[in-house]
């Protein structure tokens, strides 16, 4: 059997790459990690602790001092389905709403924050058999990554396919708010100065606009395959 290696997916807000990183993850028995998910977590506590008050000001010293007090794990239920719990709780449907959505790139740009989850995330990579996905996992998080894959699609395509997801679970969501979320992340996310979304020079490319979900796995399983040289 071939040695276990770590896969790096980055890309863009609402991109599908959890969703495509999961999957892998579970073909390949490997575990999976959401990066963002973890952030989502931060700014989840910094919004229920009054971190963050009602026009986006987020109070950094608060937010940093409140680390040593967050744990933040993943889980598998049941049926396969992965959760994010901050310490002990269950968070993974908190984590996905809009006020969190709003404030995570801003939360996540925070030096001292990013450098405390990027300690936490390499912990979780070291016995590789990982997929983790995110915004610097290529870059800053696992340099060295086996394999690297960089996902993009119009931000108007991530915006439905972040709108049919929400909607299927029941929360009431605008489509244009989403939208302007996701433009706002994205300039956000490629301008901040600590650890900026940006494709590792050794990433392969993946456009997955126009690709259906079997595709896209199909196209992932194919760049592992050549990678592990089965």
């Amino acid at each position: 059997m071939k040695k276990p290696i770590i896969i790096a997916i980055d890309g863009y807000s609402s991109s599908g790459k959890s969703t495509m990183a999961r999957a892998l993850a579970r073909r390949l028995g490997y575990r999976y990690i959401d990066s963002g998910a973890m952030y989502r977590a931060v700014t989840l506590y910094a919004l229920e602790n009054n971190l963050i008050d009602t026009n986006g000001n987020v109070d950094t010293d608060g937010i940093v001092n409140a680390l040593d007090s967050i744990k933040i794990d993943f889980h598998l239920s049941a049926d396969g389905t992965q959760h994010t719990t901050l310490n002990g709780r269950d968070v993974e449907a908190d984590i996905r709403t809009m006020p969190v959505s709003s404030n995570v790139s801003t939360v996540s740009a925070i030096p001292q924050l990013r450098h405390r989850l990027v300690l936490w995330q390499q912990e979780f990579g070291k016995g590789k058999g990982i997929v983790m996905d995110g915004r610097d996992i290529g870059t800053i998080v696992f340099p060295d990554a086996e394999l690297k894959i960089f996902v993009n699609a119009p931000a108007e395509t991530r915006a439905h396919r972040r709108f049919i997801e929400l909607e299927a679970k029941g929360i009431a969501v605008d489509f244009d708010e989403i939208l302007a979320n996701i433009r706002h992340r994205d300039l956000l996310d490629t301008t901040r100065a600590e650890s900026p979304l940006r494709r590792a020079e050794d990433a392969i490319d993946l456009d997955n606009t126009l690709m259906t979900i079997e595709e896209q796995d199909a196209w992932l399983d194919e760049q592992v395959n050549l990678k592990l040289g089965r």
